[in-house]
């Protein structure tokens, strides 16, 4: 369902070792979990300049799962996953302009469950 190569350019680039597409996925997913807690942080801080860093680390990771769906294998199923990122990235665009904490927590449920759902599907050893 997804091109990994795209992806795979992102911790390429950072000298991470990726040890299959599955894994990569979850790291972004893991990223964006990562990233919105150190924006919630700020927000509480008042410190508007780490929380647009943030935020924008999180919508840039959102925006490269986007880019990698594979619409020919996946279908409906890539095909609900766009338009459900796509809404998340309004959610944090959101969250940056309103100081909006509730916005972040909200995308945090979603990509909680999509973390959850992905390493159960993919039942993966690490």
């Amino acid at each position: 369902m997804y091109s990994s190569n795209l992806a795979h350019n992102i911790y390429a680039q950072n000298n991470i070792q990726i040890e299959s597409p599955a894994k990569l996925i979850e790291m972004l997913y893991e990223g964006v979990l990562r990233f919105n807690a150190q924006a919630k942080k700020a927000i509480k801080d008042r410190d508007i300049e780490k929380r647009v860093y943030w935020i924008n680390r999180s919508i840039a990771i959102i925006t490269e799962l986007v880019a990698i769906l594979d619409h020919e294998k996946g279908g409906d199923v890539a095909g609900y996953l766009g338009g459900l990122y796509n809404y998340e990235i309004q959610l944090l665009t959101l969250a940056s302009v309103h100081n909006d904490e509730a916005k972040l927590d909200e995308v945090n449920n979603v990509f909680k469950g999509l973390l959850d759902a992905w390493r159960e599907t993919t039942n993966v050893a690490y």
